[in-house]
């Protein structure tokens, strides 16, 4: 393999992070630093791997089983091919079609899709403090499973995004600015605006900006959170940043306009989300059944958005950040962009087009992002077997 490949294995020397063989990843911030670097540079191991033609199978077979309680594109297939990057094949768990909707336990569910299965990724964050608790049970159900001698094998979890954290999807961000600045060292001193953005829809999940913000500042970056007064993300969230930011000595600040975000930003994040309290409420008016209520509370929030329409990422905005047009401009995707997909949105078309590569590239990380959590949670020498992978070099496709 060639030296960035070594370069990349021997880099793992020295860290620990033995705590993520066997555990599951449900948020960043229940990784140490360590654990985190790992990740990132098992991610681009494996990627190395992939464009210079050699497979990266571990598993002959088993199952890694996907469930999603909300719409997904890039996290759905980023976890598939993640999947079958290491090997193992891919079963859709639709909740619709199976015992689940006859009143099947959360604890039965998790352990009969569990006998082959050696991963199970998740996606449930539409509401507040639901998608949390869900995979918690899950993780729980199975690990009793395991110890009652159920399961001969505990299978790990991955969150493909709660209400409070999207590790994946974070995780990609932080992969695509690694590899953009050269290096993890070269992220620290770095000014990001994390930014609110008018959106024609109402409940879009916090947890983006919350991944963000929890994550970037562990890395030295200098972190503004942007919203209009009343689109406030999770408290917990927001004072974990705030902390992190302390011990790294970097800054983290809130401000009420995206002026003053994009003010000498090296880098802007700019996505529509829902008041915290707002979807607080929509929580426990689900909880309670009343549509009425639902539809009056969406309607209010439609109207609130709308006043703030001038939340939109715009050629003149991009003028006050660091480098002009040029800044790294950075979006989950879909993007709500204006005159485009919707009439007012989150980014201007100009804006859009003239990023929509480094934001589709942002996006190819993600499935090594995932890969690379399901190897450090099966393989208890990361490292080992990434030099016998090499060493193996078996062509992932043949060409005669």
């Amino acid at each position: 393999m060639d030296a960035k490949f070594t370069e990349l294995v021997e880099q793992l020397n020295g860290l620990d992070f033995k705590g993520m063989y066997g555990s599951d990843f449900l948020h960043t911030w229940d990784k140490t630093t360590d654990e985190l670097k790992a990740l990132y540079i098992v991610a681009d191991a494996l990627r190395e791997l992939r464009e210079n033609n050699v497979s990266s199978k571990i598993f002959d077979s088993g199952l890694a089983v996907s469930l999603f309680r909300d719409n997904s594109t890039r996290t759905r297939f980023s976890f598939s091919k993640a999947a079958n990057l290491l090997g193992l094949e891919l079963q859709d768990l639709d909740e619709k079609k199976s015992q689940i909707a006859h009143g099947e336990t959360v604890r039965e569910t998790a352990t009969m899709i569990s006998f082959m299965a050696d991963v199970i990724g998740i996606r449930d964050d539409m509401y507040i403090g639901k998608g949390d608790a869900y995979m918690a049970e899950v993780s729980e159900s199975v690990q009793q499973a395991y110890e009652d001698g159920v399961l001969d094998h505990r299978p790990t979890l991955i969150s493909l995004q709660s209400d409070s954290d999207h590790p994946t999807q974070s995780s990609a961000d932080m992969l695509y600015l690694i590899n953009e600045f050269g290096g993890l060292e070269n992220l620290k001193g770095k000014k990001v605006a994390v930014t609110w953005a008018y959106s024609p829809s109402y409940g879009k999940p916090l947890s983006c900006p919350q991944s963000l913000i929890s994550l970037l500042p562990r890395f030295g970056m200098d972190v503004t959170l942007a919203h209009p007064e009343g689109y406030d993300l999770m408290p917990e969230v927001v004072e974990r940043a705030k902390g992190y930011a302390a011990e790294s000595g970097t800054t983290f600040k809130q401000v009420n306009t995206m002026d003053e975000a994009f003010e000498g930003a090296d880098i802007v994040i700019p996505k529509s989300w829902a008041p915290f309290a707002a979807m607080e409420k929509r929580t426990n008016l689900y909880a309670e059944g009343d549509d009425a209520g639902i539809a009056a509370l969406e309607k209010e929030l439609l109207a609130q958005n709308a006043t703030h329409q001038d939340w939109c990422s715009t050629t003149e905005l991009m003028e006050k950040t660091a480098n002009g047009q040029d800044t790294i401009f950075m979006h989950p995707l879909p993007a709500d962009i204006s005159g485009v997909s919707c009439e007012h949105g989150e980014v201007n078309a100009d804006v859009f087009d003239m990023h929509r590569v480094g934001m589709y590239k942002e996006a190819s990380y993600k499935p090594y992002a995932i890969a690379a959590m399901m190897f450090l949670q099966k393989v208890a020498d990361p490292a080992a077997t990434l030099k016998a992978l090499d060493e193996r070099n078996t062509a992932r496709w043949f060409q005669a």
